[in-house]
């Protein structure tokens, strides 16, 4: 990506198109590969939508999941070993002239794999996750998400873009029940059909009744903690109204944590943040730790929160909340610590102080506390908002689709049924010329590493 905007491209963005040039366009490509999607049929409206602008799609299967979801493609099934999956991508990229490859999530393992390859055949890796901000956009960037994200981590790049207004979403209405039967189809068909895919490597813990054991713990504990949270944040927000700092647990095997900071496991995070709030803030402090709302089935830590403040000698002090109003949580707090999650952002919108221990790519001077966490506690961190506006601006229109995975898509919010539905694709990936195509069978392949 550029480093800096000219003067057209200035006056532009501040009409509205926020076009930058580096980014490939979807579009452009005329044979897309899909690796993994979200659980559910998101991929099979996503093809669709690039069959209607004349983009040939192809699939490849990894498991019995990606199978049920997904059998009506143009698909393939890959049954071999993860390490020989570079390979047969290499050679299936070149067979099929691919010139765009579509995944969800950048970190899963076969996905991790096939972005070498993709790089080294200079083959244009788009990646959809979940949106940078909620409710209503999912992400979709050319190159990497979150900490890969290809954002510019330079304050004065956004310093120099102009304050624009971005137009509010339109309501994606996500729907948990559409995930929650996704996630259980999803399962359910990997395991019966396991030995049609021996080899195959989920990201996750790949059991029916582990997941099914969790859904029915999470039901449980969500009204539990109704009845337990609601005398806990009514005592904080009375008591200690601006005399907390909130902090956001992530998923415990969030690949937030495993690939972009050094916490081996979420309990580590969570001693560290205990033991330097312990020793450094302010004795009518307090501590709230706000626990994850897909973890819920997963993880309690209760028990290690009581273990460490009789241990450090703050009982008290921290607070354990499940299912509280998140943004009155921030909004009333004294500031944020998080290890990389998107909550990050949401303090930033409420004018928080903010500590990220672990990479984001929102990770900057101007925007988040640099110094150490022991004196985070007791610091004053300067918040440029003007700077904070235009990094929100800049973030949500070069990566950010106005939809949801179980809600409305974002081809329907961005008209793409109708005539000229590549011309509606301003955002996020429209640039100024087309770039070159790649010719894959010109490359010396002797430079693929695999």
């Amino acid at each position: 990506m550029n480093a800096r905007l000219d003067a057209s491209q200035l006056a532009r963005y501040r009409n509205g198109d926020y076009s930058v040039p580096g980014y490939y366009n979807l579009l452009q490509c005329t044979r897309v590969l899909m690796l993994q999607g979200p659980m559910g049929t998101f991929f099979n409206r996503v093809a669709a939508w690039l069959n209607d602008q004349d983009i040939a799609v192809k699939k490849i299967n990894f498991s019995g999941g990606d199978w049920l979801f997904h059998r009506k493609l143009d698909a393939v099934d890959y049954k071999g070993e993860l390490a020989e999956f570079p390979l047969f991508l290499r050679d299936f990229l070149l067979e099929h002239d691919i010139d765009g490859i579509v995944c969800f999530g950048d970190c899963r393992h076969y996905h991790a794999a096939a972005k070498p390859v993709a790089d080294a055949l200079g083959v244009p890796f788009f990646v959809f996750e979940e949106g940078y901000v909620r409710p209503d956009y999912i992400t979709l960037e050319c190159g990497g998400v979150n900490a890969y994200s290809s954002m510019p981590r330079s304050s004065a790049f956004y310093q120099a873009l102009p304050d624009v207004d971005l137009a509010r979403p339109q309501p994606a209405n996500p729907r948990f029940g559409r995930a929650a039967w996704a996630s259980m189809f999803y399962y359910a068909s990997s395991r019966v059909l396991k030995p049609l895919y021996p080899h195959y490597e989920h990201h996750k813990i790949l059991s029916v009744r582990y997941e099914a054991r969790n859904w029915c713990r999470s039901w449980v504990r969500k009204h539990l903690n109704r009845w337990r949270d609601k005398p806990v944040i009514e005592r904080i927000l009375s008591e200690h109204d601006g005399k907390y700092f909130a902090v956001a647990l992530q998923v415990y095997n969030d690949s937030q944590i495993r690939s972009h900071s050094h916490y081996a496991d979420v309990r580590d995070f969570i001693r560290e943040v205990v033991a330097s709030f312990a020793a450094s803030a302010h004795e009518d402090h307090h501590l709230v730790f706000k626990h994850h709302p897909m973890d819920r089935g997963q993880r309690d830590y209760r028990r290690l929160l009581n273990t460490l403040c009789d241990e450090l000698g703050i009982t008290g002090r921290v607070h354990y909340v499940h299912d509280v109003h998140l943004p009155t949580l921030l909004r009333r707090s004294r500031g944020v610590v998080t290890i990389n999650s998107t909550v990050g952002l949401s303090a930033l919108y409420h004018d928080k102080p903010l500590k990220v221990m672990g990479r984001a790519m929102y990770d900057m001077e101007g925007l988040t506390y640099q110094g150490d966490l022991n004196q985070f506690w007791t610091a004053a961190p300067a918040f440029d908002r003007s700077l904070w506006r235009r990094f929100r601006a800049y973030m949500i229109s070069q990566t950010q689709l106005n939809g949801a995975f179980y809600g409305r898509d974002f081809q329907s919010l961005l008209g793409a049924e109708s005539p000229g539905a590549k011309e509606n694709l301003s955002t996020p990936l429209e640039i100024d010329a087309v770039a070159p195509k790649v010719d894959l069978r010109k490359r010396n392949l002797k430079q693929v590493a695999v």
